[in-house]
C-alpha cells in the first residue's frame, strides 16, 4: 500500500470517527435541551445536527477527491475538496442564522428557566469535542487535508458553543428570575462564534481554490533536491499549487546551455523522477528547461 493510500485510509477512519461521535452527541444534546428547557443547548444541538450533514459531505468529498485522474481530468479530483468545504460553511452559516433567529425570538418571550443538570451535560461535551478538535487538526495536518481541517473547526466550533451556553445557563440558575434569557443571549453569541468560525474554515479552501502560494518549506525542499540531480546548474522558479492531497510542481531548471536537447530532456526527467520518489504527495512535475548564465 502506498503512503497516499494510506493517508487516505487515515482520512475516511478520521471522518468516519468523527460522523459517529456527531451523532451521538447530537441526540444527546436534542434531549438534553428539550428536557431540561435550555435554548441555548438546543441551539447547539441544531449546530451539530448541521455537523452530522456535513460529514456525511466531508465523506462523499473525500472519496471524490481521491479518485484518479482521467482523460477529461489530468489533474485528478482533488480540487473537490475545497469545493465540498465551501459546502460546509454553507451549512454552517445557515445553522447560525436559525439559532440567531430563535434566540432573539426567545429573548423577548418569557419562558422557564433551563435546569441545573444541563450543565454536567455541557461540561462533558465541552471535553470531548475539544479532543476530537486537537485529534483531527493533528490528523488534518499529516494530510495535508483543508477538507479534514474544516471538519476539525466543526468540533471547535461546537465547543465553543457549548462553552456559550455553559455560561448562559450558569447565569440564569445564579441570578435567578427574570435573567431567563441569559441562555438565550448565550446562544446567541454562539451563532456569531460560528460565523468567525466559517471565516477560519474557508480562508485555507478559498486559498487552495485560488492556487495561492502557501507552500515555502516545500518549495525550500523541491530546489535543494532538484539540485542533487546530475547535470542542473541552477532551479530558476518554483511554483506549486495544491489539489486535494496532491501537490503539482511547476519548475524551471537551468542546464549547461551547450547539452543537446536529448540530454536536457533526460535531466528534466530525472529530475521529476527523483523529485517524486522522495515525496509521495508531488503529483504532476512540469519542467521547463533554460540554459545557464554564469554571469547571473
Amino acid at each position: 500500500m502506498t503512503s497516499l493510500e494510506s493517508t487516505h485510509k487515515l482520512l475516511l477512519r478520521t471522518t468516519l470517527l468523527s460522523l459517529l461521535g456527531n451523532v451521538v452527541l447530537t441526540i444527546v444534546k436534542w434531549i438534553a435541551g428539550y428536557f431540561g428547557h435550555s435554548y441555548a443547548l438546543i441551539a447547539d444541538a441544531i449546530e451539530s445536527t448541521s455537523d452530522v450533514l456535513t460529514s456525511l459531505m466531508v465523506l462523499l468529498g473525500l472519496q471524490y477527491a481521491n479518485r484518479p485522474p482521467d482523460r477529461n481530468h489530468p489533474y485528478g479530483h482533488g480540487k473537490a475538496e475545497p469545493l465540498v468545504t465551501f459546502l460546509v460553511v454553507l451549512f454552517l452559516l445557515a445553522s447560525a442564522v436559525v439559532i440567531a433567529y430563535n434566540s432573539w425570538t426567545n429573548i423577548r418571550t418569557p419562558h422557564q428557566a433551563p435546569e441545573a443538570f444541563t450543565l454536567y451535560v455541557l461540561g462533558g461535551i465541552i471535553l470531548y469535542k475539544e479532543f476530537l478538535y486537537q485529534w483531527m487538526v493533528r490528523r488534518s495536518k499529516q494530510a495535508h487535508s483543508s477538507l479534514l481541517k474544516a471538519e476539525a473547526w466543526h468540533h471547535r466550533a461546537d465547543a465553543l458553543t457549548s462553552v456559550a451556553a455553559f455560561i448562559g445557563i450558569v447565569c440564569a440558575l445564579l441570578m435567578g428570575p427574570g435573567y431567563e434569557m441569559a441562555d438565550d443571549w448565550a446562544a446567541l453569541f454562539a451563532a456569531a462564534l460560528i460565523v468567525y468560525n466559517c471565516y477560519q474554515i474557508m480562508r485555507p479552501a478559498l486559498s487552495e481554490m485560488m492556487d495561492e502560494h502557501t507552500h515555502d518549506d516545500l518549495a525550500d525542499r523541491i530546489r535543494i533536491d532538484g539540485m542533487k540531480v546530475e547535470g542542473v546548474r541552477k532551479i530558476e522558479k518554483c511554483f506549486i499549487r495544491k489539489a486535494g492531497m496532491k501537490y503539482h510542481v511547476d519548475l524551471h531548471v537551468q542546464v549547461d546551455p551547450d547539452l543537446t536537447v536529448s540530454k536536457g530532456h533526460q535531466i528534466a526527467h530525472e529530475v521529476k523522477d527523483f523529485l517524486r520518489l522522495g515525496n509521495s504527495s508531488i503529483g504532476h512535475v512540469l519542467i521547463h528547461i533554460e540554459p545557464f548564465d554564469s554571469e547571473e
